[in-house]
């Protein structure tokens, strides 16, 4: 860290002084982490980030759970983080546990992927809010199933079915793409799409 900040500001800090800025942040982050939340928030993203942290001497995975509400004024801002939970249905439980204490609250609409914890975990401490797959994350499914060559093209057809005005006309077009993707010889694809629009 000497040799970090001697590169940055032309200066050698000591590592007992970082220690104690250290310290200090982990304050401020931690009062911001248990703030009261205050307002409501119609909509909320819940998304799970895998970083990679060096601790002792090792690189591991950590994972952070995130939620980014949207306000009554139409504006994004952050709930809250944790840091070092599993996406799992315990870990997602306990981060909507802290948020709920906090005073999160007026949730109309979650948007997630569709990990099976996730969802449970919402059902259990928002039962009125609906739920919403992220579009993002669809995507992603999809393409985890499709070459490389095919990723352009499959996508054009998936943006068509979600630029329908309607629903109906959504599920026409989606029916189109499902028998597209099977002539393209893509049927495990148009198989999984089929699965997934039908859902209610």
């Amino acid at each position: 860290m000497e040799d970090v900040t001697a590169a940055l500001w032309g200066t050698r800090v000591s590592s007992g002084t970082i220690s104690k800025l250290n310290q200090r942040i982990y304050g401020q982050i931690e009062e911001w982490r248990n703030r009261p939340i205050e307002g409501d928030f119609p909509y909320v993203y819940l998304d799970g980030v895998v970083l990679k942290r060096s601790w002792g001497g090792a690189v591991k995975n950590v994972s952070v759970l995130v939620a980014i509400g949207v306000g009554d004024d139409g504006f994004r801002r952050i709930p809250g983080i944790v840091e070092g939970t599993k996406e799992d249905k315990a870990g997602w439980s306990g981060f909507l546990r802290h948020l709920q204490a906090r005073g999160l609250k007026g949730i109309r609409l979650v948007l997630s992927d569709a990990c099976l914890g996730r969802k449970e975990s919402i059902g259990d401490f928002y039962p009125d809010a609906e739920w919403q797959r992220c579009i993002v994350h669809f995507y992603r499914n999809v393409f985890s199933h499709v070459s490389r060559g095919r990723v352009k093209e499959v996508s054009r057809m998936l943006q068509a079915i979600h630029a329908s005005e309607y629903l109906e006309s959504a599920r026409h077009k989606a029916t189109e793409v499902e028998k597209k993707l099977r002539d393209m010889k893509l049927s495990s694809v148009a198989d999984w799409l089929g699965s997934a629009w039908k859902r209610p």
